[in-house]
């Protein structure tokens, strides 16, 4: 099957295919601005990306917006001007700076989850940026969509529908995202995609459905669309390649992995997140990790309780200490055996090779 552009309003890219936003560090400039060079969306992930910036341990968050700024601008030089967007969670203690930093900086689009993204509309007002939310039922594209409509008069730009599959966190509970089959979540993808059509009808407005979470091969970009979807989001397959910005430990850590290494961990920022097994995630199921000092990362965060620092965990990893460290993935990343780059891996999801 050919696949199709992937039209966003006036963005127009060449294959209907979003690279996910994966932090800490791991989706940057580097890994962004490569796969919207080729053909892609590359999006950049806003969590606790000045992890490595001067300053970081004094004041996060300019330390972060700083790198905000500057991985936009690194992954507009590299895809030559193509758009690149920004993911931007919810649950972050400044994720209102994130966004407007994002904007000045050139961001064509911000995707936004780990909560619902209620005012996203009204801090990307006047501004040109497209906008789109993470879901993972029908329920939760209704709730946010019929909110934009009512509060800010707009629809959204696209939809992100993460399924059950997907890595880091999920929008189920920890069963749920075990239990689920993939007709049942078929069909759940079908309910979106009529949810979806009522609120085009409603704003006269084209609202693209992109489906993320266990998505492998060409194959698989074939099935999404046969749902209704109009592209699809990836994230692990794009960690294993030369241009992704994490250490080559964390790289060889997914070709690494077997099926039987990934599970599903209880994360601080309140949601079930899948991960490879390691010392790490073998300590923290029956020990608690004391956090030594706060990073500031996310708005209900209480370190008095939390069971572990999730800065410190995911920035070991992206480091290099993959044991000791939070290595977040997808369902399939058994499945990834090699390392390779970037345009290599487009062609073989466009089906070009």
């Amino acid at each position: 099957m050919e696949l199709k552009e992937l039209n966003i309003g006036s963005l127009v890219i060449k294959y209907p295919i979003i690279q996910g936003g994966m932090g800490v560090g791991i989706s940057r400039g580097k890994l962004a601005g490569a796969v919207s060079a080729n053909g892609g969306l590359g999006i950049i992930s806003t969590a606790q990306i000045g992890y490595d910036e001067p300053g970081f341990e004094k004041d996060q968050n300019k330390a972060n917006l700083d790198a905000i700024r500057r991985h936009i601008l690194m992954a507009k030089e590299i895809s030559g001007g193509k758009p690149v967007g920004v993911n931007i969670m919810v649950a972050l203690k400044n994720y209102k700076d994130h966004v407007k930093a994002a904007i000045e900086a050139g961001a064509d689009v911000i995707i936004s989850g780990a909560g619902l993204p209620i005012h996203l509309p009204e801090y990307t007002s006047g501004s040109a940026c497209k906008i789109a939310p993470i879901v993972s039922s029908a329920k939760a594209a209704k709730v946010i969509l019929q909110n934009w409509l009512k509060k800010a008069g707009r629809a959204a730009d696209f939809i992100v529908v993460e399924g059950p599959k997907a890595g880091g966190h999920l929008g189920f509970k920890k069963e749920q995202a075990c239990s689920i089959t993939d007709e049942e979540y078929d069909a759940e993808i079908k309910k979106i995609v009529e949810t979806v059509k009522e609120f085009e009808d409603k704003s006269s407005t084209k609202i693209p459905v992109i489906i993320a979470g266990g998505i492998f091969t060409h194959n698989d970009i074939c099935h999404a669309m046969s749902l209704g979807a109009s592209g699809v989001q990836i994230a692990s397959r794009f960690v294993a390649t030369d241009e992704c910005d994490a250490d080559i430990k964390y790289k060889q850590a997914y070709i690494n992995a077997t099926d039987k290494d990934v599970i599903i961990i209880d994360s601080p920022v309140g949601m079930p997140g899948r991960a490879i097994r390691n010392k790490f995630t073998d300590y923290i199921k029956n020990n608690r990790i004391k956090p030594e000092k706060c990073f500031n990362c996310l708005e209900k965060c209480n370190p008095a309780e939390v069971p572990y620092c999730i800065t410190k965990a995911l920035t070991d990893a992206v480091c290099g200490d993959t044991e000791n460290g939070l290595v977040f993935a997808g369902a399939n990343v058994g499945r990834i055996n090699k390392i390779v780059p970037v345009h290599e891996l487009m062609e073989e999801l466009a089906g070009a090779r």
